[in-house]
């Protein structure tokens, strides 16, 4: 049995990777991959709460999670398409078509 605090430094870790790649990386779908780590380090740390207290809270708070990954891959990765279109770059500079 791995013990809760290998489980949250494991998920401390990633979820840092995730925050580094948006923090630091110019192309879109990296920093798009990056959030989605950043949103399985969470349910890596749920996963770890729920097994360690034996609560089904964590894994219901996870299913959420990933309901909201699913939509916001389907939603992103449209947008990320039709401004690419226009644009012909992934650049995260080059994305000022949100700006008044």
């Amino acid at each position: 049995m791995i013990p809760l605090t290998h489980i949250l430094i494991l998920s401390a870790l990633l979820f840092s990777i995730g925050v580094l790649g948006v923090m630091l990386r110019r192309n879109v779908i990296v920093i798009f991959m990056s959030i989605e780590l950043m949103l399985n380090a969470v349910n890596l740390s749920f996963i770890g709460f729920a097994r360690s207290l034996d609560s089904m809270t964590g894994v219901v708070f996870i299913f959420f999670i990933i309901v909201v990954a699913a939509a916001e891959a389907v939603v992103g990765l449209s947008i990320i398409l039709a401004i690419y279109r226009t644009r012909k770059s992934l650049n995260i500079d080059d994305f000022n078509l949100l700006k008044w």
